[in-house]
């Protein structure tokens, strides 16, 4: 499974705001450059990201785009699903009426993805943009090393 760059970008690009300041309002041209995201998509998410509320426009001189609220509000979560975004990690889709094996018995793994896309679902809803700009991630799990299990 893999987050695709819609996601990622859109993340990095509101995260490159936050650092700038909560008032200080970001041209998607200075975003682009720090961020190494093409214009016009970021144009296309940040479309995405005004239609969700999490970020609002100025026009002008001094237009620009600023968040709509705290960084400390904002979740990673929020604006996944906000450039629309599913963190999925089933084979099967309900509206296709099959399950994950093409008919309508579910795979052995059906509630193993489940159970890693509540996982992923709760993560992304814990941690804010703030946390991201200051480093503060929650600490991943670890496994042994190889070295240490010979």
């Amino acid at each position: 499974m893999k987050l695709t760059a819609k996601g990622r970008y859109a993340v990095m690009a509101v995260a490159d705001m936050a650092a700038q300041g909560a008032d200080v309002r970001s041209a998607l041209t200075d975003i682009s450059r720090r961020q190494g995201i093409s214009l016009s998509y970021l144009e296309q998410l940040f479309g995405k990201l005004r239609r969700a509320g999490l970020v609002d426009s100025h026009r002008g001189a001094s237009g620009g785009y600023v968040l709509s609220q705290p960084a400390t509000k904002i979740t990673l979560d929020q604006i996944i699903h906000a450039v629309n975004e599913d963190i999925k990690a089933h084979g099967c889709t309900p509206e296709k009426k099959l399950s994950c094996t093409g008919s309508t018995d579910k795979c052995l793994t059906h509630n193993l993805w489940g159970a890693l896309e509540d996982h992923i679902e709760g993560f992304l809803a814990s941690v804010t943009i703030q946390d991201v700009v200051d480093g503060k991630l929650p600490v991943a799990m670890t496994t042994p090393s190889l070295e240490a299990a010979e």
